[in-house]
């Protein structure tokens, strides 16, 4: 699956459309047509009578090769700087082994898969740039008869850009958060179909997080489908809807929700409906301790359990400032879920037990009752905000992020977008350079051979 575990996810686990992938549908027409035209040229034995610029100065013998049959190197690689955590590998490679090939004159699917060389990386691999386009490192590698694979150029792109892209977006919010828990909300922000590819790029990037910065961070998912490829499970709590449906009174959805779903379900108030964070979070803490309580002295600590507060999530919006928080007259500070709410909500729960009438027996346990309900912020939280947020030691337990992870722009250095370029060809037994120019073959310690050519 990943350097994390030295092996490949197959076809078992993407389940690709290959019976049409293998015709082009899933590709940019040009590929399409190049593919026509070797074709055609290979079945009426053309031979190449142009011109080489590029190695008629050598005295490479370029003259009468086989363009149809003409066998390249090609390197795939991205340029964001100053570097990417890879995803993606082992679908391209599935494209790749299912998919490279040609239909013979009656209709029937030849795969030449084993006549390719392929190299590639793993995924979870870290690759640099520098800024020079003469100077980056492939992730995946492949020599063979060109027309057999160049229909593979579009999804082979497109799956290794987007689940690098997410990967690189997501290790950079928990390099942000200084390893505190970062929960994966981007479902919403795009069709369900990719869910299963964005998890995976998702836990590919806390595994990489895990190994740098010798951190156990868990994978959070919102969905079950994004944990399809990896083994997870998602989770989470109340949404708004749901004390909309308790007709706005989130005490007494919290209270439903506490004893109907299984105990193991962390217990979460989304606290900002009525637009008072610290109020809200204080009925939910009083209600809830009370129950808590209660079962404790009658015995029955496992009921108990249920009513433990496991954490408060603000999410109010950037056009609202809440309540608690004093205007200032800076929307920066004022609006949305901002550090003073944040500061002021800490406060409030870790004094709540002040507010309860307890025998002495009970102050200690109610103390850390409040000091464990932990703050889970969410709301517009990419690096830069989650950035201020630790520089200013705001006590956020767990972020919650969501459209940032899909961010792809040059002006915030998110733009992954991969290219593959053929980078050499095969004359007379022997590899001879043709990039275009500003482009060369380049290398990858990481890239490790996948397929040796069977000829």
């Amino acid at each position: 699956m990943s350097i994390f575990d030295n092996r490949r996810l197959t076809n078992e686990t993407f389940k690709l459309d290959a019976e049409r992938m293998r015709t082009g549908w899933y590709s940019d027409k040009y590929f399409e047509n190049i593919v026509g035209m070797l074709s055609a040229l290979a079945k009426r034995g053309y031979r190449f009578g142009g011109v080489s610029p590029r190695l008629a100065n050598a005295g490479i013998p370029f003259h009468d090769v086989d363009i149809g049959n003409i066998e390249v190197e090609m390197q795939w690689f991205t340029r964001r700087r100053p570097f990417s955590v890879v995803a993606g590998v082992d679908k391209a490679l599935a494209m790749l082994q299912l998919c490279t090939g040609y239909f013979d004159d009656q209709g029937n699917f030849v795969n030449t898969y084993d006549q390719l060389e392929v190299d590639a990386v793993h995924d979870g691999v870290i690759v640099r740039y520098d800024g020079d386009p003469l100077n980056v490192q492939p992730v995946l590698r492949v020599r063979g008869r060109y027309r057999d694979f160049a229909l593979l150029e579009t999804p082979t792109l497109g799956t290794l850009t987007r689940a690098t892209r997410i990967a690189t977006n997501v290790y950079n919010v928990l390099v942000a958060a200084r390893g505190k828990p970062v929960l994966f909300f981007p479902a919403r922000f795009d069709a369900h179909e990719v869910q299963a590819a964005d998890g995976y790029a998702y836990n590919i990037a806390v595994q990489r997080f895990n190994l740098d910065y010798r951190k156990t961070l868990g994978a959070f998912i919102s969905t079950d489908a994004q944990g399809d490829w990896w083994g997870g499970f998602g989770g989470g709590t109340i949404a708004h809807a749901a004390i909309a449906a308790f007709l706005g009174d989130t005490v007494e959805c919290m209270l439903a929700f506490a004893e109907t779903r299984p105990i193991e379900i962390p217990r979460i108030a989304l606290i900002d409906f009525e637009n008072d964070c610290i109020g809200t979070t204080l009925a939910v803490m009083d209600a809830m301790f009370q129950r808590y309580r209660e079962l404790m002295d009658s015995g029955q600590t496992t009921e108990a359990r249920r009513y433990k507060l496991f954490g408060v999530r603000p999410d109010t919006s950037d056009k609202l400032r809440d309540v608690s928080v004093p205007p200032l007259g800076n929307r920066k500070l004022d609006m949305g879920v901002t550090p003073r709410l944040v500061f002021y909500l800490r406060q409030a729960i870790d004094d709540a037990w002040k507010r309860w009438t307890l025998s002495p027996e009970w102050v200690q346990p109610a103390q850390q009752w409040c000091r464990d309900v932990k703050i889970v912020a969410t709301g517009g939280f990419g690096p830069k905000k989650i950035r201020r947020f630790e520089e200013l030691g705001v006590p956020v337990d767990i972020y919650g992020v969501g459209s940032s992870l899909f961010s792809n722009s040059d002006e915030e250095g998110t733009n992954n977008d991969f290219t593959a370029d053929v980078v050499r060809v095969k004359i007379g037994g022997a590899w001879y350079d043709m990039a275009k120019v500003g482009r060369r073959a380049c290398d990858n310690p990481d890239l490790q051979r996948v397929q040796t050519p069977q000829r």
